[in-house]
């Protein structure tokens, strides 16, 4: 019984040691430049450049992207793309950055 809960616990540390790897600014980091290489080489040749991200060098955890209106799409697919590979807590952490996205994008449409 002892050596079962053993097991259990060593189970339970394994899974939120795997949670919070998920959301640490270097797993982060390396999400967004795949996401961001692979925008670029989606897009067209006149808005590779037009997509950026930026990481806070005083706050690691936070990230800007640049696109332009018409690269929106691209960073999007990219995003969608990546979902599959990533530990469940960064996919969480990344659909909720595509849906800021679209939601700043709609905004800007409907000005």
């Amino acid at each position: 019984m002892r050596q079962e809960l053993d097991e259990l616990l060593k189970a339970l540390v394994g899974k939120i040691e795997g949670l919070k790897e998920g959301l640490d600014p270097e797993v982060l980091s390396r999400w967004y430049r795949e996401i961001e290489d692979l925008a670029r080489k989606r897009a067209p040749d006149d808005l590779k450049e037009k997509i950026n991200v930026i990481q806070d060098p005083d706050l690691p955890m936070k990230f800007r992207i640049h696109a332009s209106r018409r690269a929106v799409p691209f960073v999007v697919d990219a995003i969608e793309s990546n979902l599959p590979k990533m530990p469940l807590v960064t996919k969480i952490y990344f659909m909720l950055v595509e849906n800021t996205i679209w939601e700043e994008y709609n905004k800007g449409s409907s000005s």
